[in-house]
């Protein structure tokens, strides 16, 4: 999920949000997102067969959130 694309959830979840607040969500949702790629990453590891790649696709999920 990139920083734009953040930005644009958190102002239709809370329009006005007080002072803090965008950044605290941002961070949260930064949370979230990063436990839901490595829950991804463990369901496409536990569902491979070997040498079908497997192990790079799951790989690949988790560098989703890479800087």
């Amino acid at each position: 999920m990139t920083e734009e694309e953040l930005s644009k959830m958190i102002s239709e979840f809370l329009p006005y949000p007080a002072e803090g607040q965008h950044y605290a969500l941002k961070q949260f949702a930064s949370l979230v997102a990063a436990a839901e790629r490595e829950a991804c990453a463990r369901v496409v590891e536990q569902a491979g067969v070997d040498g079908y790649g497997t192990l790079a696709a799951a790989l690949l999920v988790r560098e989703r959130g890479a800087p």
